[in-house]
């Protein structure tokens, strides 16, 4: 099942809804962003700062639907309106947490507690002296670069499996 029109309409309603309370808020237009659909691992959301764009993650979108309008949009639409108003700023420092207090009424959080059991992440297996972990894409392709990473319990270099 995938992500409908409809869902994603409402999703570009939403933000032109935030910006609108934020252009009520401090009395200036901002430019909307582009705003896209795409598989980003664990992430939720993503705003690019630079790009004026957005990213949601289409199946957690659908499974926790009334939680992006609730928390998940305001939260991203809140760091590219800290970047258009204060430049570059902490992600989730004093101008955000004002943004989505003051103009959005929306508790600052900064992280999702979503169920991610349907999500197909892919992981590798390393070792250290503790066993072995996982890891996810990104930090396997690091390390296939040469990155090295240490267990954080025994300190020990990680190895792949």
């Amino acid at each position: 099942m995938s992500l409908t029109t409809a869902d994603k309409n409402r999703v570009i309603q939403a933000i032109d809804d935030l910006y609108h309370l934020a252009r009520q808020y401090f009395n200036r237009e901002f430019p909307r962003p582009a705003v896209t659909f795409r598989r980003s691992g664990k992430n939720a959301g993503t705003a690019f700062l630079q790009q004026n764009r957005i990213n949601f993650h289409p199946t957690l979108l659908q499974e926790n639907l009334q939680a992006y309008f609730n928390e998940v949009i305001p939260h991203e639409v809140s760091h590219l309106l800290a970047y258009q108003l204060y430049g570059r700023v902490k992600p989730h420092g004093a101008e955000w947490k004002y943004l989505m207090l003051n103009v959005f009424n929306v508790p600052p959080q900064t992280t999702h507690n979503f169920d991610l059991s349907s999500l197909e992440l892919k992981s590798f297996h390393y070792s250290c002296n503790c066993g072995v972990l996982s890891l996810g894409v990104r930090r396997h392709n690091n390390i296939l670069r040469g990155q090295q990473y240490k267990c954080r319990r025994c300190q020990a270099v990680l190895t792949q499996v």
